[in-house]
């Protein structure tokens, strides 16, 4: 929502897509934004467990009906899966992972060569189909509720790509990564998974609801533990108020992920360690002794 008051148009509608059940609650929990104009209603059947393509031919079929000229979403993993798809259907090149709006919406800024520059890009496209960074926009909050245009759309979703097969949510107590206040991560240093309790703990001691426990792509990769934990490039990207890095190198691949973090300590027994040239605070230490002395320390200071 942030992003596209940013962009030069007056008019923003918000497409809510499912089916009966669930439709009702989304277009409640919408309506608590300001800016929206409409609510735009997909119906149809096929759409009560949306994904990818399915969702892909909705919005093409909304973009040709209504003649929108810009479509807007979060970078997130589905944002990635879908927009794509939409582009394929309209012909119309995306322009992805967005990180500011430049002019009205004339331009944009997105980075490129993980993170190492920052491109300014246009389109001459008729059609701008933008996947934003959402940790580079604030937060747009909800407020009271308002009576909101809805408008009901049937859409044609037989020619979708694939099916629907089942939904795998990770359950935790601990705060979604992406939009976490506090992230620490442990990379190869940690030896191997059952070490990771070392952070769970830590996360704890700072608060569950606040703190999310992350890894590096090293760590996933020698199946520590999940790769939906994985920050940096090729996984997700965090802006925490707070960044504990722990036995983490510095890869420029993690990095791209995690350097716009308020504040960044990092914990790595090696001096030369490329995190420390992004840290804000760094302790050369073995993390084995560091984790317990701070999760100790904060536990006494409640």
């Amino acid at each position: 929502m942030t992003a596209a008051s940013q962009l030069n148009d007056a008019q923003v509608d918000v497409l809510v897509h499912g089916d009966g059940s669930t439709q009702q609650a989304l277009i409640d929990q919408v309506s608590k934004y300001a800016g929206i104009s409409n609510i735009i209603v997909a119906k149809n059947d096929a759409l009560k467990n949306s994904y990818g393509d399915s969702v892909a031919h909705t919005v093409a079929q909304l973009v040709q009906s209504k003649n929108y000229d810009k479509v807007i979403t979060a970078a997130s993993g589905f944002g990635k899966d879908f927009m794509p798809r939409v582009g394929g259907l309209l012909d119309v090149q995306p322009i992805s992972d967005v990180i500011e709006i430049v002019d009205n919406g004339n331009a944009f800024k997105r980075p490129i060569y993980a993170g190492n520059a920052v491109a300014t890009v246009e389109s001459s496209d008729s059609v701008k189909l933008i996947s934003v960074r959402p940790t580079n926009f604030q937060k747009a909050e909800p407020g009271e509720a308002t009576q909101c245009p809805t408008e009901e759309v049937s859409v044609d979703v037989s020619k979708a790509q694939g099916s629907w097969v089942k939904d795998e949510p990770t359950v935790s107590e601990s705060a979604e990564l992406s939009s976490a206040k506090f992230v620490v991560s442990g990379g190869r240093g940690l030896k191997n998974g059952e070490n990771f309790k070392l952070l769970y703990d830590f996360a704890d001691a700072l608060g569950a609801q606040n703190c999310a426990v992350g890894a590096s792509r090293a760590a996933v990769d020698a199946g520590y533990v999940a790769n939906d934990m994985q920050v940096g490039q090729t996984g997700k990207v965090v802006a925490p108020d707070l960044y504990v890095a722990v036995g983490i190198s510095g890869a420029i691949q993690h990095l791209s992920g995690m350097k716009d973090s308020k504040v960044i300590v990092a914990v790595n027994k090696d001096p030369d360690a490329a995190i420390f040239k992004v840290a804000n605070y760094g302790l050369v230490d073995d993390l084995f002794k560091v984790m317990p002395e701070l999760t100790e320390k904060i536990n006494q200071s409640k």
